[in-house]
């Protein structure tokens, strides 16, 4: 680096960037957020009021004096902003989902080792209190082995709302918004499927693209569904898992985003805390409950100080979020052929997820 903080050019100022990014991004130490790239200098000086705002995208992106650049901008526009941050120079976190398709993927990680650059894809959800206490369960061996994990990430939003992500452009849709969210977590838990199974549908009068998704990942002796949708109320379990031990429930959802959206700093007192605790059922009895480990996202901009500082590996590296992409365009095939696919991974790809 060539300051004593890395300094940070965030590009674009919607949901994610204003309610995530920007606020975590300034509650690291080595992170200086110094430009925004938005086409509404007044929304963002009204939360940032000494920032620089530039509104050409592509100009924030190769910005003079700036260490990384963090793309939050609408899916479309992801390959093209990294490729040109890259090849000036600069490390890039891209929000996701990575890119549109697997072979921008795969070229955006090329260009990133050509130039020695970092490239990472910002899986937060990797460091939510739910997805933490469930993980340790199953590391903990509280249901013995995992035999069908079942992950939901499912909202009430009846009225189709007018924005790009409900659209029916490129990379519009529930399952390329959260997929993405819900297959990294499953790939950290249990490696890349050997085929993979969706059904996605548009079920919200006036929709536009998928409001609905499940998809179910195929394991030897295990299954793992997947399933988003925006027309459950009241909510739904957020994590079943059954083993050959027993079975767990993880009710409520990290209460992160709401805390961010409620103006909480990241780290103050409360932070990613969770009162509700895991459910377990196993043969001695039960339910039990097991208390939920806090979470905290702040830990994926920490990891992408101390990777650029050569102190830690890349938090998320690229080989990843090629997995991750190969697994949302699987199911997005399946659901329009019928039929269980196969992720389009060489063995080097697939090992990116060690675990299994």
């Amino acid at each position: 680096m060539t300051h004593s903080s890395i300094r940070v050019a965030l590009i674009g100022y919607g949901f994610s960037g204003k309610t995530f990014h920007a606020p975590l991004i300034r509650a690291i130490p080595g992170l200086e957020l110094a430009l925004v790239g938005s086409s509404d200098a007044a929304k963002v000086h009204a939360d940032l009021p000494d920032i620089t705002v530039v509104a050409n995208p592509l100009a924030a992106a190769t910005a003079a004096d700036i260490d990384l650049v963090v793309i939050a901008t609408p899916n479309d526009s992801h390959a093209p902003l990294a490729d040109a941050a890259l090849k000036a120079g600069k490390h890039v976190v891209v929000d996701k989902p990575f890119t549109l398709d697997l072979a921008e993927a795969r070229a955006l990680a090329a260009t990133a080792a050509m130039h020695d650059r970092l490239l990472a894809v910002f899986h937060n959800r990797r460091w939510d209190s739910d997805f933490l206490t469930v993980r340790k369960a199953i590391d903990d061996g509280f249901i013995g082995r995992v035999t069908h994990f079942e992950s939901h990430f499912d909202r009430f939003r009846p009225e189709v709302r007018d924005r790009w992500r409900e659209g029916d452009g490129p990379g519009s849709g529930i399952w390329f918004d959260l997929g993405p969210h819900l297959l990294d977590q499953a790939l950290q838990l249990f490696g890349v499927p050997d085929s993979i199974t969706g059904n996605l549908a548009t079920l919200r009068d006036g929709g536009r693209s998928d409001d609905w998704a499940h998809v179910v990942l195929d394991y030897p002796c295990r299954r793992v569904v997947l399933q988003a949708s925006m027309l459950v109320a009241g909510g739904s379990p957020r994590f079943i898992v059954h083993g050959d031990a027993g079975s767990m429930i993880k009710q409520g959802m990290d209460g992160q985003e709401r805390q961010l959206l409620a103006g909480m700093t990241p780290g103050a007192a409360g932070w990613g805390e969770d009162d509700d605790a895991l459910i377990v059922h196993d043969a001695e009895g039960g339910p039990r409950e097991i208390g939920a480990t806090a979470g905290d996202q702040r830990l994926f901009y920490h990891g992408i100080v101390d990777a650029l500082h050569g102190r830690a590996p890349n938090p998320v590296p690229p080989v990843q979020a090629i997995a991750v992409m190969a697994c949302l365009e699987a199911a997005a095939k399946s659901a329009r052929a019928l039929r269980s696919v196969v992720p389009a991974l060489s063995e080097a790809e697939r090992a990116g997820y060690a675990r299994g």
